[in-house]
């Protein structure tokens, strides 16, 4: 069934077009045909845009949405005074482990049906709080029952058993853990940090994920300087996440690359840490991404619009180069060229604002702005 979308005041389109006025987009199925000004060409079906104004679908290239229990208690610490440390994971572990596969994927439902609710019509999954071969199978399934881009993140933390053993630890992730995952996911991601996961043993667990066909991701610079933004550059990553802290020569490095950096502002504001600086690196040439990174520890929301308004309001970046950054850069984070833009031969994955500018993403921050998604044609 054909479908125009007409009486749009603005139409974001992330290419040659630009940005649209008194504009109509119309689709036939899951893709868009055409986008214009003016009188619409016919079709089965109408939408009224009403004026509003009318973006790509944000791309959530980064989420931990398999868990069970919260950490409620955690975050009400931070805010208190203490500092947030990865070590937090493990208490996820501990309810994700004990929670059925029914109860998990009731839960991972709930939350992807509120992320499309705030208008995200692609996401990423990552699993990461089984640790163990059982557990990580189940979350990767689970995942692969809701979005194609799965990611196979066994090297999250190193688990309790394996305490002291974290070399043990990776032999199983990079062998049968490794073997079972890539019939699940698309994606292996590593946290190369202090407290999870050295240089090598995120190179050894990439090099591993690369030969079993998976693409590559990476948490990268998160708590402090280190190798990780490097390291994901020398991989051929298609992302090195976080960046909080990035030296020059990081930047200087990921500027060359095919890398996207891809910032997770809401992190920030759930662990107090300083905002990573996105102006350098948006005027060094990087590609920059935005996602939610919704988790249960350090950023428990599936709000795209808040990441966008911390975006601008702490990182430096311009309200068009944040909306950027959560559509066409998710899409370039994930390396999907059919999802982030909207034109002929794009997906027809959209969000009407109830605005009429998409100014109005950090204008009225906390304030809904979504009127309907639309994802493949269908009204979600």
């Amino acid at each position: 069934m054909s479908t125009v979308i007409d009486n749009i005041g603005l139409l974001v389109t992330n290419r040659d077009e630009g940005e649209l006025t008194d504009a109509w987009i119309a689709i036939d199925g899951a893709l868009v045909v055409a986008t214009g000004t003016g009188k619409p060409p016919a079709a089965d079906k109408r939408i009224d845009a009403e004026r509003r104004c009318v973006i790509p679908g944000f791309v959530d290239s980064h989420t931990h949405l398999i868990f069970a229990g919260d950490r409620s208690a955690e975050f009400a610490a931070r805010m208190s005074g203490l500092p947030y440390e990865a070590g937090g994971i493990r208490t996820t572990v501990e309810a994700t482990r004990a929670a059925t596969a029914e109860l998990l994927t009731e839960l991972a439902t709930a939350r992807m049906a509120e992320a499309h609710r705030a208008g995200i019509t692609t996401i990423e999954i990552k699993s990461g709080y089984g640790l163990d071969l059982e557990h990580e199978l189940i979350s990767l399934q689970i995942g692969e029952r809701l979005t194609s881009e799965v990611t196979f993140l066994g090297a999250h933390v190193v688990p309790n058993e394996f305490l002291g053993r974290a070399d043990d630890y990776v032999h199983l992730v990079t062998g049968d853990m490794m073997k079972a995952a890539a019939e699940h996911a698309s994606w292996v991601d590593a946290f190369c940090e202090v407290g999870a996961f050295d240089e090598d043993q995120s190179r050894a667990i990439l090099e591993a994920g690369r030969a079993s066909g998976l693409g590559l991701r990476l948490h990268a610079n998160q708590l402090g300087p280190g190798p990780g933004a490097q390291l994901a550059v020398e991989m051929d990553c298609a992302s090195a996440d976080h960046c909080t802290f990035l030296s020059d020569d990081d930047i200087d490095a990921l500027a060359g690359s095919s890398t996207v950096v891809t910032f997770l502002p809401a992190t920030e504001f759930s662990t107090k840490q300083p905002y990573p600086d996105a102006r350098r690196v948006l005027d060094a040439g990087a590609t920059v991404a935005i996602a939610t990174n919704c988790n249960p520890g350090s950023s428990y929301t599936t709000s795209m619009s808040l990441c966008v308004a911390l975006a601008v309001r702490e990182m430096g970046m311009t309200i068009r180069e944040a909306l950027q950054a959560a559509t066409s850069g998710g899409a370039a984070a994930l390396r999907r060229d059919d999802i982030g833009w909207l034109g002929a031969g794009s997906r027809s994955d959209m969000v009407v604002l109830d605005a009429p500018s998409y100014d109005f993403l950090v204008y009225r921050p906390g304030v809904p702005q979504i009127a309907l998604t639309m994802i493949g044609g269908e009204q979600i």
